[in-house]
């Protein structure tokens, strides 16, 4: 079975170029530019990962990490943060399972996500 990736990404070539690489890696995808209903896509979708794009590690920045991992429903699901911020390496303590920095190298990004399947 292909493991679901729902991925959460304001940046539209972002997101276009994640859905390419992961379809290309045998992933199925869901695509969203907003966090505008995104517990709707997280419940209907059933991923087995998220991509979080996640502008600033503030309080209402990481509040959808949080959500997430704080869910009996969805607390399992891993979460993997993308962003430019100098300090987002925060959101791994806060929330997130891991954290890759914009710019990303695609196979970094592909290691990790790997990586998050084997635990």
């Amino acid at each position: 079975m292909n493991k679901k990736i729902l991925v959460l990404e304001k940046n539209k070539d972002i997101l276009e170029l994640l859905d390419i690489v992961l379809k290309d890696e045998g992933y199925i995808t869901h695509l969203i530019s907003s966090d505008h209903e995104v517990f709707k896509y997280v419940n209907e979708f059933k991923p087995d990962a998220i991509l979080l794009d996640i502008i600033n590690p503030s309080e209402e920045g990481t509040s959808i990490c949080k959500q997430i991992k704080e869910s009996d429903t969805h607390g399992h699901i891993p979460v993997i943060v993308l962003s430019t911020h100098p300090r987002i390496a925060v959101v791994k303590e806060i929330c997130a399972d891991e954290v890759v920095t914009k710019p990303f190298d695609i196979s970094f990004l592909l290691s990790v996500l790997a990586d998050q399947f084997q635990s």
